[in-house]
């Protein structure tokens, strides 16, 4: 069953009239979006996207909500994808980024490191690269570079040279496949501290769905869409995705952006948020014992000046 992660806090942090217009970028389960449907006024209207079209029609099937639009879209079109639907301006947009309950439960998408399946990873079928492209194509430095970059993983070098030592025998084809060529290339400690595939996985899926380009294009976006008092709120749950909020956030609540130590402000930059959320939001034991995957997770909010 999907559970829905910060879901009081976030509903309490974006919904700021409750005859406005909200967009969920990523509906996921549509445990948010469920929720928020039953704040909002009957002159309120929910806009829901998520570039997964297997996880959409799932939803939709589940979801009796009227005044709801759901579209299949990535996140970092938002502004085109609501102009094309005669909507130019909203009152909140929230986020729940990385991969959903649904798409970690089908092991046949690739997601999952306990689960034998296809190296796939991609959120978006239509997508044509894949986890196996990944692995099987780029070279050694290309891969010890995202391991390093976005799974944060230390033995990154040792990794990417198993990997291209395993696929010159023949093509890696599977997740457990990719686990055991990991768990052979990194200290048999590793494994007692944690998964020892545990960042890896997460530094591939990230790099086949581009989440990180992703993210930087739509915080723009969703500054630009807000009407003066509207909320943006984001879910993340690595330090990757906070910090690239975290730091847009604050760059948008400055009056000034020019580089240090210039004498004179030069930028005539005027802040366009205010930072709700001075440290983030992350959630409450008792929410941890009942949803694991709460542990990390952290909500940032910032309101449209």
């Amino acid at each position: 069953m999907h559970q829905a992660v910060l879901l009081e806090e976030t509903i309490e942090n974006i919904l700021t009239n409750p005859a406005g217009i909200y967009v969920d970028c990523t509906v996921g389960g549509g445990g948010h979006l469920s929720y928020l449907a039953e704040r909002i006024s009957r002159d309120g209207f929910l806009i829901g996207l998520d570039k997964d079209l297997d996880v959409l029609q799932r939803t939709k099937e589940r979801l009796a909500i009227d005044r709801l639009l759901l579209i299949q879209a990535d996140f970092r079109n938002l502004q085109s994808v609501l102009q094309e639907h005669g909507i130019d301006y909203v009152d909140g947009i929230m986020m729940d980024l990385g991969v959903s309950s649904f798409q970690l439960d089908e092991a046949e998408r690739g997601f999952s490191f306990h689960e034998d399946a296809p190296l796939d990873m991609r959120m978006d079928r239509s997508q044509e690269f894949s986890a196996s492209n990944l692995l099987n194509t780029w070279e050694e430095a290309s891969i010890a570079e995202i391991l390093f970059e976005y799974g944060e993983e230390r033995y990154a070098r040792r990794i990417a040279r198993a990997i291209v030592e395993a696929r010159k025998k023949r093509p890696i084809k599977s997740t457990l496949e990719l686990v055991e060529i990991i768990r052979g290339a990194v200290p048999a400690r590793y494994s007692r501290e944690t998964h020892p595939a545990r960042r890896s996985f997460q530094a591939i899926r990230i790099a086949v769905n581009g989440e990180l380009d992703a993210l930087k294009a739509v915080l723009p976006q969703a500054v630009e869409l807000l009407k003066p008092g509207g909320r943006l709120c984001v879910i993340s749950f690595h330090s990757l995705e906070d910090r690239i909020v975290k730091r847009y956030f604050q760059d948008e609540a400055r009056s000034c952006v020019c580089p240090p130590g210039m004498p004179i402000c030069t930028c005539n930059h005027q802040p366009r948020v205010q930072i709700i959320t001075k440290k983030p939001i992350q959630s409450s034991t008792e929410e941890v014992e009942q949803n694991p995957r709460a542990r990390s997770a952290k909500l940032r909010v910032a309101q449209k000046i």
